[in-house]
């Protein structure tokens, strides 16, 4: 329909100025979309993440569901783009834990790229509230257990 989410990842790459971006995406249309339009690597395979934590790999895809549980990618770069959402907390918080863990030597900067008056409004409040619902009920078992 538009450009627009990609016109933004381009900011957002230029705006890195150099360092390493990666780009979490849920689409299959939308992965397509972006590699048509930037150099971009999968990391789907043991030797591109070898290269990604190199610093060989400037801009590289991934998605959520295969960028769960024990992945370390965080020597790789800090700068994480989510070019399309999940509607699950737990692939949106392990993505952005690949980067955000022990041994990451920068900040992390986690952007998200939202069209407005679409689905993608409704997907971040949707993670929010499901964040502070899961953080609630952390808090209550704890302070639960901590009363015995």
């Amino acid at each position: 329909i538009h450009d627009r989410k990609l016109d933004a990842l381009e900011d957002l790459i230029e705006a890195a100025n150099g360092k390493p971006v990666l780009i979490s995406y849920w689409f299959k249309h939308d992965l397509e979309r972006i590699l048509e339009r930037f150099p971009a690597e999968q990391l789907d395979s043991a030797e591109s993440i070898q290269r990604w934590n190199s610093g060989k790999i400037p801009v590289a895809v991934i998605h959520p569901a295969s960028a769960g549980h024990g992945l370390n990618l965080q020597t790789g770069g800090s700068t994480l783009v989510w070019f399309g959402l999940t509607w699950s907390l737990e692939l949106y918080q392990q993505t952005n834990a690949r980067l955000w863990r022990q041994g990451q030597k920068d900040t992390v900067v986690i952007h998200h790229i939202i069209a407005k008056d679409t689905i993608d409004e409704q997907v971040m409040v949707a993670l929010k509230r499901k964040d502070r619902t899961q953080s609630a009920l952390i808090d209550a078992v704890r302070a639960n257990l901590e009363g015995i």
